[in-house]
């Protein structure tokens, strides 16, 4: 099978189910190595386990025959004790292989989970548009813990069982091959119910996977947008979609469930009657053992002992054991396969911002910011078509227009969360394509307008991403943007915990922490995502003057909502529908009375004209 990567679209599930494939194997290889001696370990434990357990239908057997049957007791106590100790053995042996397995299966799924993590985080902004994260989060969590249970009891009890099914064998046919041979008829008709079954088990993991991971998927946007429901009264709807899914994954479940039962209720059948017939036959070959004499010309003749006839009913017992797990496993198996497949899709995604192979690394930052004939689309229609502008190195710069005019996407740009679809942009003369992404990104800092908060206290916040940041400059930079005075009211201060998202911090509280984050990096560009909006008038007024302070020195790009907070600045330019339509200060841009004024009348007076105010 050929390791080209899977062209799975990230936004759909998979809808069909992996028995066995080879090259998923062979990728799965890759993060079990590194701890094969583990998993070599625990398959000489699991042999131990099987000589062991295989031991003691032996020494059964020996004690029956040879000492109780004759009713010779010397050396008895020597067999109870061999009896015994095997079964002390089996029992370490069988501890210690768990556990060496386990600890396989969880260091393989350290390194698997790191890969994921790792993939994820150099995926681009562009494929996280179009994913749905609780799917994301399902191949972290749910995928990973369906490999999790091929380790426990997956590849390296497989090869047991089946080491233990060949040494029931070898021991049924030294003991006696004619009750063998009768006892194995039922397992054609095993093999052959297993082989139907199995279709069915494989379509019901599949439909379980994928309706386990939409709930994952529902539940990630229906809490993260719980505010929005219950301020539109939508929790009845959301509560019967929920059942709808809910009452989907159930049926998969359930249907999971009865293949599997169906499976091991045949099996547990075809074992009893296996025993039925070592009873009914093997009954008949010990009719010597009780002083009568079978037929002459009959197999009987052969003899069969009391002690053998115990050994075959227990050792029957160990064999139906290995064969219900071998089927139950190709469940194991199957779902694993499938995980499997759903997260190497993941890996196989290359949907990432490529980095120069020799990154350009100047000394100092200018902050020049040219825009050359910069065109962009997300999709099919251009967000932004041919933009040329230049930026001075300090100048401060503001862009304004409509919704969905392209501001902010100029600003995702700039940092490289996406790349330009055609022309280019540069930062002092060189292409931003030439830096490296962390050293780009060291050199434009970003204010958005929605500040988001991780968990930790106040002061990590501040310091994110730069460990290199000292607490007394993450401090000194806090005070400089007078997070200090709204701190007064947490009683841990900058060691305060943050709740998810910072819901404990107010909006201004949170833009003043994404400003100390900024000034703390110290970057030379600074870009502002309308990093005012939405606050009281004394933040408002704490946020004016942060602005301000951050601005001092840098080359700046302010993304603007509301007009007046950029009277100050010293060119504005304006967008429409993904072009440069205007430059100019306020007061030049409102004596031209074009796009610019039109937007300064919707936002503080009416148009005279309500037919061109269509911005």
């Amino acid at each position: 099978m050929s390791d080209a990567p899977s062209k799975q679209d990230p936004s759909k599930e998979s809808t069909h189910g992996v028995t066995y494939d080879a090259r998923l194997v062979r990728r799965l290889w890759q993060y079990i190595r590194p701890h094969r001696k583990w998993l070599g370990l625990a398959l000489v434990l699991m042999l131990v386990t099987s000589a062991c357990g295989l031991a003691k239908p032996l020494l059964l057997r020996l004690a029956i025959d040879e000492y109780i049957a004759p009713g010779e007791m010397v050396g008895f106590g020597w067999v109870v004790l061999g009896i015994a100790g095997a079964a002390l053995g089996e029992l370490i042996a069988r501890a210690l292989q768990i556990y060496t397995l386990e600890l396989a299966g969880q260091n393989a799924l350290i390194d698997l989970r790191r890969a994921v993590m790792r993939h994820l985080l150099r995926l681009s902004a562009s494929f996280y548009d179009k994913t749905p994260l609780g799917r994301l989060i399902g191949r972290v969590t749910t995928d990973i813990e369906s490999l999790q249970e091929l380790f426990a009891s997956g590849v390296v009890t497989v090869i047991g069982d089946l080491v233990s099914l060949v040494g029931i064998l070898a021991i049924l046919f030294y003991m006696s091959w004619p009750l063998t041979l009768a006892t194995l008829l039922v397992v054609p008709v095993l093999v052959g119910f297993t082989l139907w079954v199995r279709k069915g088990v494989r379509d019901a993991y599949v439909r379980m996977i994928s309706r386990r991971s939409a709930m994952n998927a529902f539940l990630h946007e229906q809490v993260a947008g719980m505010p929005l429901i219950q301020a539109f009264r939508r929790e009845r709807r959301t509560a019967k979609n929920f059942e709808k899914i809910n009452g989907d994954l159930c049926d998969a479940q359930l249907s999971t469930v009865n293949w599997e039962s169906v499976l091991s209720a045949s099996t547990d059948m075809l074992s009893s009657i296996t025993m039925a017939l070592i009873l009914w036959f093997g009954g008949g070959l010990a009719l010597d053992q009780l002083g009568l004499k079978p037929e002459p010309g009959s197999p009987l003749e052969q003899g069969v002992t009391i002690g053998t006839l115990v050994a075959f009913l227990q050792l029957m017992d160990y064999f139906f054991g290995p064969l219900n797990e071998l089927s139950l496993k190709y469940t194991v198996m199957q779902n694993a396969m499938t995980a499997s497949d759903r997260i190497f899709n993941l890996l196989d995604k290359e949907e990432w911002i490529p980095e120069s192979e020799n990154p350009q690394r100047p000394e100092t930052t200018q902050g020049v910011i040219r825009f050359e004939n910069v065109t962009f689309s997300y999709g099919k229609a251009p967000v932004l078509r041919n933009v040329s502008f230049e930026v001075a190195a300090g100048e401060r710069v503001a862009f304004v227009g409509a919704t969905g005019a392209g501001k902010t996407t100029v600003l995702k740009l700039l940092t490289r969360l996406y790349d330009v679809t055609d022309g280019r942009i540069t930062l002092d003369g060189i292409d931003l394509r030439e830096y490296g992404l962390k050293d780009l990104r060291n050199r434009v800092g970003i204010v958005p307008q929605d500040v988001y908060l991780f968990a930790g206290n106040i002061l990590e916040n501040i310091r994110l991403g730069h460990p290199e940041i000292s607490e007394e400059d993450a401090v000194a930079a806090a005070k400089a943007m007078h997070l200090d005075r709204v701190l007064k009211r947490l009683p841990g201060g900058y060691h305060e915990p943050v709740r998810e998202r910072g819901s404990n911090l107010s909006s201004g509280e949170r833009q003043l922490i994404a400003f100390a984050r900024v000034l703390a990096v110290a970057p030379r560009v600074l870009a502002l995502d309308e990093a005012t909006s939405n606050v009281d008038s004394e933040m408002e007024q704490l946020l004016h003057e942060a602005v301000e302070r951050v601005m001092e020195n840098r080359t700046s790009i302010i993304i603007a909502h509301r007009l007046s907070t950029i009277r100050d600045v010293d060119r504005i330019l304006v967008l429409h529908k993904g072009q440069l339509v205007e430059v100019g200060s306020h007061t030049e841009l409102l004596a031209k009375g074009g796009y610019y004024w039109r937007l300064h009348q919707l936002q503080y007076g009416q148009s005279d004209d309500g037919d061109e105010a269509e911005e």
